[in-house]
């Protein structure tokens, strides 16, 4: 599926974007939302989403309030960084085992890609914090980063892995193919929230290719 990452800040705009998507990432950080616009959105969404809210937007303690708003009111999958906090983590994925929320513990590179055993020790460590899928977003500098990042899904465990950067987009598409639950994409150009993030549009164009459709 293409999981659109959504960050408007306007909440009817917001719904009519996510609940046009097949699976939304809603952008609590992004979208500036409090307490109550998270449980008015996620009460009212008629698609799978799931919550993010990275440390930028708050503290530790406001992120868990509303991760567990959003898990309560509907979500399906929760985001945890892998670097955040232990009582952090603990405190949300309590939550979303007592709400049939799905948990992805995450991780990101913005300034490189490491090598391919690096990866793995990563990808398993999201497992052992507790992640139902696990997230490795790094950032392509060579093909051969691409390539490692594709590499994972050997493993045959739930993973979105990808490649961010304009070198990295293929990995955006190809992991579909390979596995990957879902990739993330944006509504359109203006509203991309990773580098290289292709818009649905282009998701989509791009699957009907690779599938030989």
């Amino acid at each position: 599926m293409i999981c659109v990452s959504v960050t408007e800040q306007n909440q009817a705009k917001l719904l009519s974007v996510a609940n046009s998507c097949e699976i939304a990432e809603i952008r609590i950080d992004l979208c500036q939302l409090d307490e109550i616009s998270v449980v008015q959105v996620f009460s009212a969404l008629t698609v799978p989403a799931i919550a993010t809210c990275r440390p930028q937007y708050c503290d530790d303690v406001r992120r868990a309030v509303l991760l567990k708003k959003a898990i309560v009111a509907g979500a399906k999958f929760v985001d945890v960084e892998i670097e955040s906090a232990e009582s952090f983590k603990t405190e949300v994925i309590a939550c979303a085992r007592e709400h049939a929320c799905k948990v992805i513990v995450s991780y990101h590179n913005y300034d490189n890609t490491p090598s391919h055993s690096e990866l793995c020790d990563i990808v398993n460590e999201c497992y052992s914090q507790g992640a139902d899928i696990a997230k490795v977003a790094t950032t392509a500098i060579t093909q051969t980063d691409c390539a490692n990042v594709l590499s994972l899904y050997q493993q045959n465990k739930p993973l979105v892995a990808l490649a961010m950067g304009t070198i990295g987009r293929i990995t955006r598409v190809a992991n579909l193919l390979l596995g990957s639950p879902f990739s993330f994409a944006a509504i359109d150009e203006a509203h991309a929230t990773a580098g290289g993030q292709l818009t649905v549009d282009q998701m989509k164009q791009c699957r009907q290719i690779l599938q030989g459709n």
